[in-house]
């Protein structure tokens, strides 16, 4: 549980680096420096786990652990791409919507929606049951929203929070691939692919902007140091440790803690203050993304009579 709490307040604290890199260097290079910085610091987690299995099994069994593991790699590089492709489209919209709306928090409690978004994306796409309780999530969360983003009538909405909010859905997506074809695949080397796909677009993607400024990522060194090892590397290597030892919907509420810890970085470390119609569609869509990971059983279990 240690594990996941820190993931989520690294994760939400992450949203106030990427308000201070985008001072220093452009989106695309942002992306680039991190997710390269983020593959890096798996690199000895894998160099391990490949040392593991070279020394677990008979002599004998080299040939065959040799094959499964070019037909593991394979498979990790293809599912790896798409994610990586999903990942890199997602996080250069976010990254465009924090440089446009430079606030750490409202950028964590619009990006949060995924959380409420994923079972609308399983329902349409892969068919899945929806729950009378992801409904009611799903409306305390748009609420929130309109709160948090409608302040004058629907033309006061920014494109900043536009470009979250598609943010927002290109992260449920990716949610959906990994569910979908990543469950066949070995969770690190998976991160790994889809962090190089992810940086090798983002460095295209530079170069051809013209935004490659290395004197930028000096001045910036550190919101990107962060988001890079800190964010990408060592966050989701405590959440696949935390993950471990925690079920499933445990671990998604405490992780759901990092749209809290967005706000609070924001305050603490960029003097950020919201309006109080502003905080209260936080709130709303706080409580939206944690009914949505509550089991589908819950109402049940509340309505069922207590024997004593």
């Amino acid at each position: 549980m240690v594990c996941l709490l820190l993931t989520a307040l690294i994760w939400g604290f992450s949203f106030v680096a990427q308000v201070q890199g985008m001072d220093s260097v452009s989106p695309f290079f942002f992306n680039a420096t991190r997710f390269t910085l983020g593959a890096l610091s798996l690199v000895p987690i894998l160099l391990v786990q490949a040392h593991a299995r070279a020394h677990s099994g008979s002599v004998s069994d080299t040939t065959k652990t040799s094959a499964d593991a070019h037909a593991g790699w394979a498979r990790t590089l293809l599912v790896g791409g798409v994610c990586g492709v999903v990942l890199f489209t997602a996080s250069t919209l976010q990254q465009y919507g924090v440089l446009w709306g430079h606030e750490a928090g409202r950028a964590g409690f619009i990006t949060a929606l995924y959380i409420v978004i994923v079972p609308l994306l399983a329902w349409v796409f892969l068919k899945r049951r929806i729950t009378f309780v992801t409904v009611i999530s799903v409306v305390i969360a748009v609420i929130g929203f309109y709160l948090l983003c409608i302040t004058g009538g629907f033309g006061s909405i920014s494109g900043a929070d536009l470009i979250l909010f598609g943010c927002a859905v290109l992260f449920a997506a990716h949610i959906l691939v990994i569910d979908t074809l990543g469950s066949s695949v070995d969770p690190i080397r998976l991160s790994f692919c889809q962090f190089v796909v992810s940086a090798v677009l983002s460095w295209v993607g530079s170069l051809i902007d013209g935004s490659v400024d290395w004197a930028g990522a000096a001045a910036g060194w550190m919101p990107i140091l962060y988001a890079g090892i800190g964010s990408v590397g060592v966050a989701y290597t405590l959440q696949v440790v935390g993950q471990q030892w925690v079920p499933p919907t445990q671990a998604s509420l405490i992780m759901s803690l990092e749209s809290f810890f967005s706000v609070v970085g924001g305050a603490i470390i960029l003097g950020e203050v919201m309006t109080g119609r502003a905080y209260w569609g936080c709130a709303l869509i706080f409580a939206g993304t944690l009914l949505a990971q509550m089991p589908a059983s819950l109402p049940k279990r509340l309505l069922r009579p207590h024997r004593r």
